[in-house]
């Protein structure tokens, strides 16, 4: 990287460069990198027009330097692959990025341009506000799959971006190197957006229009697999979405459930909830709270490998939940669950150790079982934090 960085730094200073990922696009390149440096000629901009090949066996390559653009093989396959490899390798401080299939128009890169001099550091196009010609995307996409992509986006990452998928954007080189992007495959489109938006970038929308491709065959892009990745990537980059909420609320829905059902039976209409129902409820909190557990872990995780910024969230688990406070802790809950055992076996010998109302007993029994189970994870999630910050004690 470092001697990527040299080599830049020794050639003339380029403004722009136009990155194209390209996989066998023979027919629709020359028009493409036409409309580049057709775009760099009139704005009067210093820049360049770079292809990323992916393995195209049609003779792109050729075709693209024949037209004036300069080539990156990147034998690694993947639409993420490819844009990796073109960021690393390109030469000016702006990268505009967009397919080469002849669905954007690189001759309307101006706005996209000045946001960044104004200082954008990602611009993204925003189709639905531009203009999608009929026939540009299937109803599938703009309908569904975009709306639902983009909303569960903005909610999970507090972004602005209404259109997380436009494979039309433009960014500062510098700025998206440093978020260490590291998906290959068309999750990259994600993970750009919400990498930029975890760490504070400046992120601006411009409109942008969508043309229908002028390939001859199917694109690459299959929509029902390379949705769920899309879903997965950002399930996965919000913990919180993933494991605490959903968590709490399982653990909130369980202790509610015990709570009123402690004193006795509830009757609600004709329909009456028992010790039955209780143990359900002891079940939620359980995994109620070892899910919002998984939470933390994972959080911390991401954070410890650099996969995700810091949280006030880990800060607050380093200063306020060492191993030696969570041990306590769950040590304490197990006392308590013990405790309430007891006094379960001292109610069965006070009646000679013979048979006992289960609807009575089974209201200490539930609980006391709901304690200890609740001190034992406790405890050993102290310990698997701890195992977690080894590498940053070891580190420091």
């Amino acid at each position: 990287m470092a001697g990527a960085a040299d080599t830049r730094a020794g050639e003339d200073a380029l403004e722009l460069t136009i990155l194209m990922p390209c996989l066998n696009e023979a027919l629709t390149l020359p028009v493409c990198i036409a409309k580049a440096r057709a775009f760099l000629a009139s704005a009067g901009v210093r820049g360049e027009v770079l292809i990323a090949d992916n393995g195209s066996s049609d003779g792109s390559q050729q075709i693209a330097r024949d037209c004036g653009a300069r080539v990156v093989d990147v034998p690694r396959r993947g639409y993420g692959a490819a844009l990796i490899a073109g960021i690393d390798a390109a030469r000016g401080r702006y990268v505009v990025m967009g397919d080469s299939d002849d669905s954007y128009d690189f001759t309307a890169l101006g706005p996209f341009l000045r946001e960044l001099r104004q200082g954008a550091q990602l611009v993204m196009g925003n189709r639905f506000a531009g203009g999608i010609q009929p026939g540009a995307m299937p109803p599938l996409h703009r309908y569904l799959g975009n709306p639902v992509l983009s909303f569960i986006g903005r909610l999970f990452f507090r972004t602005p971006i209404r259109d997380f998928h436009c494979g039309l954007r433009a960014f500062d080189r510098d700025s998206m190197r440093a978020l260490s992007l590291r998906c290959e495959g068309m999750e990259f489109a994600s993970e750009m957006v919400v990498k930029a938006s975890l760490n504070g970038l400046r992120i601006v929308e411009v409109p942008t229009t969508l043309s229908p491709d002028g390939r001859d065959r199917p694109p690459h892009l299959r929509s029902w697999r390379d949705g769920w990745r899309h879903l997965r990537f950002l399930l996965l980059f919000s913990p919180r979405w993933l494991f605490l909420y959903p968590g709490v609320a399982l653990l909130l829905l369980g202790l509610l459930g015990q709570a009123l059902l402690l004193p006795g039976p509830l009757s609600v209409g004709a329909v009456q909830f028992d010790v039955h129902t209780m143990l359900y409820a002891a079940a939620a909190t359980i995994v109620g709270l070892q899910v919002a557990m998984f939470a933390v872990f994972a959080k911390v995780y991401a954070v410890e490998h650099g996969i995700l910024p810091s949280s006030r969230m880990v800060e607050n688990v380093r200063r306020w939940f060492p191993i030696e406070i969570g041990l306590v802790v769950g040590l304490g809950f197990i006392a308590a669950g013990i405790g309430l055992s007891l006094y379960s076996v001292a109610a069965w010998e006070g009646a000679s150790f013979g048979h006992l109302d289960p609807s009575r007993v089974m209201r200490i029994v539930i609980p006391s079982m709901t304690v200890t189970t609740i001190g034992v994870q406790l405890a050993f999630a102290a310990m698997f934090l701890g195992v977690l910050g080894l590498k940053v004690h070891a580190r420091r």
